[in-house]
C-alpha cells in the first residue's frame, strides 16, 4: 500500500527554515545551510540538470527518495520560493499539487511536471495526489505548516528528518504547535559526516 511521506532538512535546533522566508531569500536567513549535504550528491544535481557529484549514502538517499514519490504537495510559500529558482524541467518529474487560497491554471513544465493549484484544502489535494501516483507514495514537500497540517489530520505515515550538525538559531520549527500526544517510532537511522537521516513511523503516543 502506498505511502504519504514528509522530508525536511532541520538544523540540530529544530529549525526547518530561516528567518525573512521569501523567494528572493529562499529558505531564510541562513537557511540553505541546513541543505548543504544535498547539493553535492550525484542525484540532487542531476534533477538540477548539473553534472557531477557524490555517489554515496546520502546519495542513496535522495535516489530512494526520488524514486518512491509518485505524486508531491507543497504549500504556496514553498511553491513561490522554489518558482523563481527550479530548473526546466523542474526536479521533481511527476505531479505537483500546491495548496493555495488563489485559482491559478495548471503550470506545465518538461519532464512530466505538471504544478496544480488546489484551493480545497490538504483532503482534496491528498486525494488528487494520490490518484496521480498511483502504486507509489506521495510526499508532502513542505514547508512546516503544510507538513503540520497534515501531522494534525493524521495523514502522515513517514517522516524523514535530515538533521544537519548546525545550531542555526532562528527561524521556522517544524514542531512548533504540534499535540505532545504525536507519536514517532523510529524506523531507520544512517549518518554521514554532513547529515543524520532519521525516519520515524507516525502514530500517537502510546499506540
Amino acid at each position: 500500500m502506498s505511502k504519504v511521506f514528509a522530508a525536511l532538512g532541520m538544523s540540530i535546533d529544530g529549525f526547518v527554515a530561516g528567518s525573512n522566508a521569501r523567494p528572493d531569500n529562499p529558505l531564510g536567513d541562513g537557511g540553505t545551510r541546513i541543505h548543504e549535504w544535498i547539493y553535492g550528491v550525484e542525484t540532487w544535481r542531476a534533477r538540477q540538470n548539473i553534472d557531477g557529484g557524490q555517489t554515496n549514502q546520502d546519495n542513496d538517499i535522495v535516489q530512494e527518495n526520488f524514486a518512491r514519490a509518485g505524486a508531491y504537495i507543497m504549500g504556496r510559500h514553498m511553491f513561490a520560493e522554489g518558482e523563481v529558482g527550479w530548473p526546466d524541467p523542474p526536479p521533481f518529474r511527476a505531479p505537483v499539487f500546491v495548496l493555495t487560497h488563489t485559482p491559478r491554471d495548471p503550470w506545465d513544465r518538461q519532464g512530466g511536471t505538471t504544478f496544480t493549484f488546489v484551493t480545497e484544502g490538504i483532503h482534496s489535494a491528498l486525494d488528487q495526489a494520490r490518484k496521480a501516483a498511483g502504486n507509489k507514495d506521495v510526499q508532502i514537500s513542505g514547508g512546516a505548516d503544510t507538513v503540520r497540517q497534515f501531522l494534525a489530520d493524521g495523514l502522515l505515515d513517514e517522516l524523514q528528518i535530515h538533521l544537519a550538525p548546525l545550531v542555526l538559531g532562528a527561524g521556522v520549527r517544524l514542531f512548533d504547535g504540534v499535540s505532545p500526544e504525536l507519536g514517532l517510532m523510529p524506523t531507520r537511522v544512517i549518518g554521514s559526516p554532513q547529515v543524520t537521516h532519521l525516519t520515524y513511523q507516525i502514530g500517537e503516543r502510546g499506540a
